[in-house]
Order: structure tokens, then sequence, then C-alpha cells
């Protein structure tokens, strides 16, 4: 008699229970039991319905739910928290009922209405990494979600679950969209963070010529000797936001917050702009303008001037001729060079392409402008950098002559200086590439950036140490910092022989960043290192999920030439991980 033939299906699975469900009991049982069949009559079971789930089973604190999509089961799962979220504000802590929930995508065997298999048994086992009020999702299922559900989560790394025979890797939903940040110490120097200026005119077209008002202030300043400047990448992480300037010179470590709108009319600009001393709320300075728009250059150099002296710094002649100094004078090229920084503080592939058409076209109309020229070797540079050319040597050769040039065209331009220092050390020319980059961020000593490609050249020449303490200045310029910046600090920190620490820091970038590309492959190497091969080939799919077409020949390009071990160790652990080629 031929057996009956077991039913599969792929499907995404939700498994829910109550946190500290026995304690609620015992405190009060009938109360309890009320609340939570009130939760879910009122907030759970239709939340199911509507997101097209169907209940398999119930247990006394919990459920088991089958979705045909893993967008609906995330969606249905944020839903209900945030529910259960807005239930609980006006019940006491330790009365409250919280859900602990966890999703997954897998295969099922399907028998008489119920669902079993490894694809059920994953999803009951994250619920149970899941703190209360939370959601965590496997591996499978974030991959299902990403790109279509707006969802900010953190990296719990790979997880050995109890009976599964491999290790899965699992992330943490972040319900509010925000982490918590530790207030900042300010620095020995005058402070300030110049926040996006507002766009009043009324055409979000307008976004750009007012971030670029910002932006340009922004650069100007950076080169004071005497001031310490937070990034553009950190700032404008307030755009758009009610936000007391308090709490932002807490969050940023700085005292001064500089603020203002812009209204574009015609040929007519009107700006206004206030200094304020965050500590005691004091209006240090403020000014309107009403000009016409060819005099924003103007505008912005007058603002700058005035920022300084009311920050009582005093500025030499030749400091002056420095900071005031500018690549372009043509409003159509700077407003193309303002959308390819847009794109250029995205950091992926396609923003580095898409920043780099418009820095094209910014130098299409002024040939000269120094700075949107540098951008355009630094795409170049950045895309040998992560792995994301498809031809590296090509790239490296389009980057060091654009650094030329630079230099030719403007000897003082900090980033012409920087690029060419990150050419150099990838050609072995070490001490030379460390005297440039001295030579960038003494031009620009607030210019975050530039003090990455100080710490990742120091790194390479055999510098390590003095590449950590670069790492450290750059991440104070700019807290909110891209995932990057930890993976230069990594690599710091492992030439050192601190592997455990690099771990570390690397864990925290992808628990930030899933798709840093970067930080996947340097965690598959370390764990490759350390003979943690199962979570070295976790770490390595990741990887190539976010880049397929990456091999061990383009992992030379991460070193080329350097004065430092970690490059064939680099290698030698990637081998273990199973990267091919």
């Amino acid at each position: 008699m031929a057996e009956a033939r077991v039913e599969r299906r792929l499907a995404a699975i939700l498994a829910a229970d109550v946190a500290g469900y026995s304690r609620l009991m015992g405190v009060d049982e009938e109360g309890t039991l009320a609340a939570f069949k009130a939760c879910r009559r009122e907030l759970i079971d239709p939340k199911i319905a509507e997101h097209r789930g169907r209940i398999v089973k119930t247990t006394g604190d919990g459920a088991l739910v089958e979705f045909a999509s893993a967008v609906d089961a995330v969606r249905c799962a944020m839903e209900i928290q945030r529910g259960m979220a807005g239930r609980n504000i006006t019940i006491p802590e330790n009365r409250r009922i919280e859900f602990r929930i966890g999703v997954n995508v897998g295969d099922i065997i399907f028998d008489e209405g119920d669902i079993y298999g490894d694809g059920v048994n994953i999803a009951a086992r994250i619920e149970t990494l899941a703190t209360p009020g939370a959601i965590c999702l496997s591996e499978n299922a974030y991959q299902q979600i990403k790109g279509k559900l707006t969802v900010d989560v953190s990296d719990m790394g790979a997880q050995q679950l109890k009976n599964i025979a491999q290790a899965v890797r699992v992330y943490s939903v972040r319900l509010d969209g925000t982490s918590a940040r530790p207030d900042l110490a300010l620095p020995n120097k005058p402070s300030i963070a110049v926040l996006p200026f507002q766009n009043m005119s009324g055409d979000p077209e307008q976004g750009y010529f007012a971030d670029g008002l910002a932006e340009d202030i922004i650069t100007s300043l950076s080169k004071v000797h005497h001031l310490f400047v937070i990034a553009r990448n950190s700032t404008f992480t307030y755009k758009n936001k009610a936000v007391d300037v308090r709490q932002i010179a807490r969050e940023l470590g700085i005292r001064y917050v500089l603020e203002g709108s812009v209204r574009r009319s015609g040929d007519r600009l009107r700006i206004t702009a206030q200094l304020i001393d965050a500590v005691s709320g004091n209006h240090v300075w403020a000014e309107r303008y009403d000009r016409p728009v060819r005099d924003v250059f103007d505008v912005q150099d007058e603002m700058t001037k005035e920022i300084v002296l009311a920050l009582s710094v005093e500025l030499t002649a030749g400091e002056r001729a420095h900071v005031f100094s500018r690549s372009t004078r043509s409003l159509e090229a700077w407003l193309e060079a303002m959308r390819g920084f847009d794109y250029w503080g995205e950091g992926s592939p396609k923003g580095i392409r898409e920043a780099r058409a418009y820095f094209e076209h910014a130098v299409s109309i002024d040939p000269n402008y120094t700075i949107a020229w540098a951008f355009i070797g630094w795409t170049h540079y950045t895309e040998v950098r992560f792995g994301f050319s498809a031809d590296p040597r090509v790239s490296l050769a389009k980057a060091a002559e654009i650094a030329e040039k630079c230099v030719a065209m403007s000897p003082g331009d900090p980033h012409a200086h920087g690029l060419r220092s990150g050419v150099w050390v990838v050609q072995g020319r070490f001490e030379e590439a460390v005297r440039e980059c001295e030579i960038a961020v003494n031009a620009s000593p607030s210019d975050a950036w530039l003090w990455v490609v100080f710490g990742r050249v120091l790194i390479l020449a055999g510098y390590a140490a003095r590449g950590a303490e670069a790492m450290r200045e750059a991440m104070q310029l700019n807290p909110f910092h891209a995932s990057y910046y930890f993976g230069v600090l990594a690599n710091a920190l492992e030439e050192l022989g601190r592997n455990g620490e690099a771990i570390e820091v690397l864990t925290e970038a992808v628990r930030r960043e899933p798709d840093y590309f970067a930080g996947r492959l340097r965690l598959a190497s370390l764990y490759g290192l350390g003979d943690q091969i199962d979570t070295a080939r976790i770490e390595l799919a990741a990887a190539l999920r976010i880049n397929p077409r990456f091999t061990m020949a383009m992992a030379e390009a991460f070193y080329a030439s350097s004065k430092i071990e970690s490059s064939e160790r680099f290698k030698l652990g990637l081998r273990k991980a199973g990267l091919p080629g």
C-alpha cells in the first residue's frame, strides 16, 4: 500500500506569546485572562484577518499563525505591537500584557490543519529572543521584506537555536525608528552644528538650494582651526524634524547651533539665520538677508564671517583667504554638485553612481570646479575601496588622474590632497600618502570624511594606533556616522591584535546597517580566522547577497599593497569562510 503523500509548502510563520504570563496570572488570574481575551478580540485577531493570516493554533498565552507572504506577516506583527503599546500607556508597567513575536519564512509540513517542521520551529525559537513588545525576524524573513517595507532593524548576529542544526541570523525590529544616543562631551574649543535650512519657497526642488547653503557654510567653517564643526551627515538627520536645540547640542556634543530658512522667489532670495548658544538658550547672533539670487555666494561668505566673529575666533590674513576660497561662481554648477552630495551621502553603489553623474554635469558647466572634480575622483576611489568597481585598476587610475588634476587646479584644496593621499597609499607610496593626508586635514580640520581617509591611510602605512585615533576624531565630528567608520576602526583594532574588539565594532556596524558589505566581509574573515566556520559562512553568504560578483581576486583591492600583515590574514579568513576565486 502506497504511503500518503506529505503536503509541503513555503510559508511565513508568526509565533507569539505573552512575556511573563505566569507572573501576571499569579498576581491576578481572572484580570489577566480577561485582559488577554480582550487583546485578542479587539486587536490581534482582527489584525491577523486583515493581513490574510490563518491562526493555526493557540496556547494559553500565545499563537502560531501562517501567512502566504512575509510582508503580510511582518506588517501584521508591527501593527499588533504598536497597538499593544497604545493600549498599555495607561496601564501600570507590572500589569501590562506585552507580546514577543518571531517571524520566519520556511518550508513547512501541513497535516490536518496543523503545521510542522524547522520552518515552524525557527519561528518559535527566535520569538524567545525578542524583548517584550518587540519582533525578531529570521534571515529568510528579513530578505523577503527588505526593500518592500520601511523597517528599522538591528542585526543580532548568528544565533544557535535549540534543536536547530545550523545557526540562524536574527534581526530585531525597532518599532519607533530611533535608537537611544548618549549625550556627548563638549570639545575644548567653540563647537557648532549647522542645521539644514528650512525651504520656505513652497517648491520641493528648492530644497537643494537650501541644503546647499548649509553645506557650503559647513565646508567654510570646517577650514577654521579654532572651531569644531559637526559633519553634514549628522546635522542633516534633523532635517524637517521639530527638535529642541538643547537636545541637538547634547546628542552632537556641541555648544552652538545655527539654524535658518530660505525663500527663493524668482530672482530674489530671502535668508534668515540665527546662532544659538544651546547651553544657555540665548541668541548669539541673528540676521536677515534680502538679495538677488546671484548674490548667494556673497551671502554665504558674509554669514560665515559673522559666525566666526560671534564665536570670538580671529583669523589671520592667510586663514581668511583659505576659508573664503570658492571653487565656483556658477549657480547652476553649484546646484548640480549639491544634488550630487545628497546621493554621495547614501554610500550605496547606486548612490555613488548617481552622485558621479551630478558631479560630472557640474564640471561640464564649470570645468574649473575643483570640489566637484575631487568628488568624481572620490566616487571612483570608493568603488574600489568597497569592492563595487567592475575593474578596480581602471577605477583607481581614474581617481589618480583626477587627483593630480585637482592639485594642479587648486593646490590648497583639502580634498585634492585627500584624494591623492588615498590613491598613493593603494599604490604603495606610504610615507608620501601620510604627508598628503596631513596637508588635507590641516587644511580642513573639521572635515570628518578626510579624517576617515587619514585613518585608513595611517593603518595601511603601518600606523594602526594613529589610525584608530584618527577614526575617533572622525566619529566625534560625525556622531551619526555611517557604518564604514566602524569598518576602518575595526581594521586598526585587528592590526593591533585586538580581534575580539574588532568583531564587536563590526557587529555594531552591521546591526545599524545590515547591508554593509565591507563589514560583513570582514566579519566573515575574522570568524574564519577564529575557526568559527559556520558563523563565517553565514557572514560571507550575507555579504555575497549584497554583492554577488565579489571574488577572492577582488579582495586584493581592499588592501592592494600595504605595510600591514592583516592583508594576508584577511584573505586567509575569507578562504576559510569559503570565498571562491
